[in-house]
């Protein structure tokens, strides 16, 4: 019991996540540089999932660049509901951003500790109710955020978004080998803008072609999916209508709609955990 005139600390929240019982799969999507689609991957994907029949959610972590709400067409804020934060749902996905408490034209000026204990509160403060699925678009790099996540998020599963050119896929490659500095597992690779397929029904690789391929085989991952680059995927983007959602059976749609099924297809080992077992 508290003395006469001092208010008790609240309990501090545990990250759900952790516990050994939870049954999500958190899904970390990650990139080493911007402008590679990735936060389009994760909205698109996460829609797939969801449309699958899953429980999912995403967490966009990318706290500079936030815009998975305006993808996911999400135009309300959360709702506090007995001190917890309940996120709001586009398309069967729950999300939570920065977006929702900064202004769109804002510039979000942290540092570390902040950035740290903002991404905590996404975690514990948010009512997520035990999705199956919970994506986290990390900002491009290997920065504060990323490591704070492998803190937070110890059972979390890499999937690495680049282009097809070698250029790009160099760079992608050093998100990867921070997962692995991290101890964090890269379960696989995902190619956006892979090729555009012209009225003629001929594939035009603008980009390049193989680098997809070539960061698997040096990651000794599964390329789960390519993505093509069409109109209608940056447009649904813009207007908070994701492909997967609206055109579930055009070709960009149906890449997610496979690498979707590849995710439930493929969960990680199994890890026991028992009291019983100890190392002494």
């Amino acid at each position: 019991m508290a003395p006469a005139g001092d208010t008790p600390t609240p309990p501090r929240r545990t990250i759900p996540f952790t516990d050994p019982a939870s049954t999500t799969r958190v899904i970390l999507i990650a990139s080493g540089k911007g402008g590679v689609g990735k936060s389009s991957v994760t909205v698109n994907l996460g829609v797939a999932l969801a449309a699958a029949g899953h429980r999912t959610a995403v967490v966009d972590a990318d706290v500079w660049g936030f815009s998975v709400p305006k993808m996911l067409g999400i135009d309300h804020l959360p709702q506090m509901v007995d001190e917890m934060i309940v996120p709001p749902e586009a398309h069967g996905v729950r999300c939570i951003s920065m977006g929702f408490f900064a202004e769109e034209d804002q510039a979000v000026i942290w540092r570390g500790p902040m950035l740290h204990k903002a991404l905590e509160q996404f975690l514990t403060d948010v009512a997520w109710d035990d999705p199956d699925f919970l994506l986290v678009d990390l900002p491009p790099g290997t920065g504060d955020i990323s490591i704070s996540l492998a803190q937070f998020l110890p059972r979390s599963e890499v999937y690495v978004v680049t282009t097809p050119q070698p250029a790009a896929q160099r760079v992608a490659q050093r998100a990867a080998f921070m997962a692995e500095k991290v101890n964090l597992t890269v379960r696989g690779v995902i190619e956006n803008m892979s090729w555009f397929t012209g009225d003629d029904g001929k594939r035009y690789e603008l980009f390049g072609a193989g680098g997809g391929q070539e960061l698997a085989d040096r990651l000794d991952v599964p390329l789960i999916g390519q993505v093509p680059l069409l109109p209608a995927l940056r447009e649904g983007a813009d207007r908070g209508r994701p492909i997967a959602a609206e055109a579930p059976d055009s070709e960009a749609g149906r890449a997610f709609s496979a690498m979707a099924t590849h995710l439930v297809d493929n969960p990680p080992p199994r890890r026991i955990y028992s009291p019983e077992l100890k190392i002494n």
